[in-house]
């Protein structure tokens, strides 16, 4: 409906140029309006291909603008800019064996109830960790999106550097998609000083 109204509104525009700006400036409001309602609907754990795909839109449309201005040098970096997000909008629906009309329209309708919380959560620190996996010759942490909000990167290095003086080896498992943005564990790691040998990719 949003979309109609949108059409509707450029062609009106377009065909009255010389108008009131109204049809311009509702153009740009119904634009703001459907972007943000495709938007809300989708998961956390699916943003970061929703970056991907709005990274790929913000170079068409400017492909697009460099054909109203007859800018070739604005066609040339929107085109770059759109191919390279819809590649890797593709490679990471790829990586959650997942359709990219899956990730965009799953959301729609789907109304789940709050799970309710049972027992007690008992916190723990990186030494009571380490006495839990004291016997271990290998350990590999796959981090996620749960280590990015609770900012726990530090003390994972602090659990790695106890296995590490017990003798274990440690690994990291970056998982392409995992985070907000591709890439966003091994900036989170990196900020902890974890080793980049120890950060392992998908193959």
């Amino acid at each position: 409906l949003l979309l109609g109204a949108i059409i509707l509104s450029g062609l009106i525009f377009i065909a009255n140029p010389g108008g009131t700006s109204f049809w311009l400036f509702l153009i740009i409001a119904l634009a703001l309006t459907l972007g943000v309602m495709a938007v809300i609907p989708i998961g956390g754990a699916d943003m970061p291909v929703v970056i991907s795909l709005l990274n790929s839109y913000s170079g068409i449309a400017a492909a697009a603008a460099g054909f109203a201005v007859n800018n070739n040098l604005l066609i040339v970096a929107g085109s770059l800019v759109g191919a390279s997000g819809i590649i890797l909008t593709q490679i990471m629906c790829k990586a959650m064996n997942r359709s990219l009309t899956n990730v965009l329209f799953s959301g729609f309708g789907a109304v789940k109830k709050q799970e309710a919380i049972e027992g007690e959560v008992k916190p723990i620190t990186a030494e009571d960790a380490f006495y839990i996996l004291e016997a271990a010759s290998s350990v590999v942490f796959v981090p996620g999106y749960g280590m990015a909000v609770a900012q726990a990167q530090h003390v994972v290095k602090e659990l790695c550097e106890l296995l590490e003086e017990n003798g274990a080896e440690v690994n990291f498992a970056i998982h392409p998609v995992a985070g907000r943005m591709p890439g966003h564990m091994n900036v989170l790691l990196a900020e902890a000083d974890v080793p980049y040998d120890q950060l392992v990719e998908m193959d």
